[in-house]
């Protein structure tokens, strides 16, 4: 008994003190400019029609199953979290409850759709940008990537399916979902906390892209790790949204390719500049999901 105490101690003490650091960094994470991103993605992917459109099933059956988890954890938990955030928000305690419920109802929501919904469409989408952005080059060291009459259209993958599932992660995110109790300032460290991990997981199918070692993944995120984090939070607060946050998680994606892009051409690597498209452009790479 006094070893899994001692466990649990030490977890929480772990805890306290990466949430201490989030605490300070997050002035670091703002400046790094990481947060841009999704918000960029949103607009990227709203004025390419070719995206939306290849997604728009998943979309669909993404929104109704938002609806319905959503609307049972309002139904069901809202008022119980009301009487927990009560002790610690006073009378705030309705906004902080609010939060709380969104981010079980996210993580659910998450849960369902890296099961049953999602599968590779999120790794086609982000091979179409960069595609888009003309790096055919590099989305070809794990896609089959065919040219006719001037347009390029994503074939089929020739790397492994992604794990999207991480036990640390959903660990992490349940343990810190008390955060929400304190209104606003709670919520943002649960924000910071969790953005800090799922930052770099956005960029997983470019690491693979990549073909880099698990040492030079570590080293890159290390590196970047303040922008990951500002990503990561930016994007978690986007999937809060109700009956749009999965919606949110395709336009993040969106916004990790462009990233990617980004940091494609700050290393000097070659684009295929005739393949770029302005973000207004009709014709686009056509995506098959």
């Amino acid at each position: 008994m006094s070893n899994e105490q001692s466990s649990i101690s030490r977890t929480g003490g772990t805890i306290l003190e990466e949430i201490n650091h989030v605490s300070n960094a997050a002035k670091e994470a703002v400046l790094s400019g990481g947060w841009y991103y999704p918000l960029y993605g949103v607009v990227y992917f709203i004025s390419h029609p070719s995206l939306y459109r290849s997604v728009a099933p998943l979309m669909l059956k993404s929104a109704l199953a938002s609806l319905g988890i959503t609307i049972g954890m309002f139904t069901f938990t809202y008022l119980p979290q009301v009487a927990f955030c009560a002790l610690f928000s006073g009378p705030l305690a309705f906004v902080a409850a609010f939060a709380l419920v969104l981010s079980e109802s996210s993580a659910i929501i998450l849960f369902v759709a890296k099961a049953f919904l999602l599968g590779p469409a999120q790794d086609r989408l982000f091979d179409a940008v960069m595609v888009q952005q003309g790096h055919a080059d590099v989305v070809q060291r794990g896609r089959e990537v065919k040219s006719s009459n001037g347009v390029k259209t994503l074939g089929k993958s020739i790397t492994r399916p992604l794990s999207r599932f991480s036990k640390a992660g959903i660990m992490r995110y349940i343990i810190s979902l008390p955060l929400n109790a304190l209104p606003f300032v709670g919520t943002a460290l649960f924000l910071l906390y969790n953005g800090k991990k799922a930052g770099p997981g956005f960029h997983a199918r470019y690491f693979q892209l990549k073909g880099w070692t698990a040492s030079q993944k570590q080293q890159f995120i290390q590196r970047e790790q303040n922008a990951y984090t500002a990503f990561g939070a930016v994007s978690l607060a986007l999937g809060l949204i109700p009956f749009a946050g999965l919606a949110f998680g395709f336009t993040s994606t969106v916004g990790a390719a462009l990233w990617a892009s980004t940091m494609e051409r700050q290393s000097g690597t070659s684009v295929d500049s005739a393949n770029i498209k302005p973000i207004d452009e009709r014709s686009e790479t056509r995506v098959n999901i």
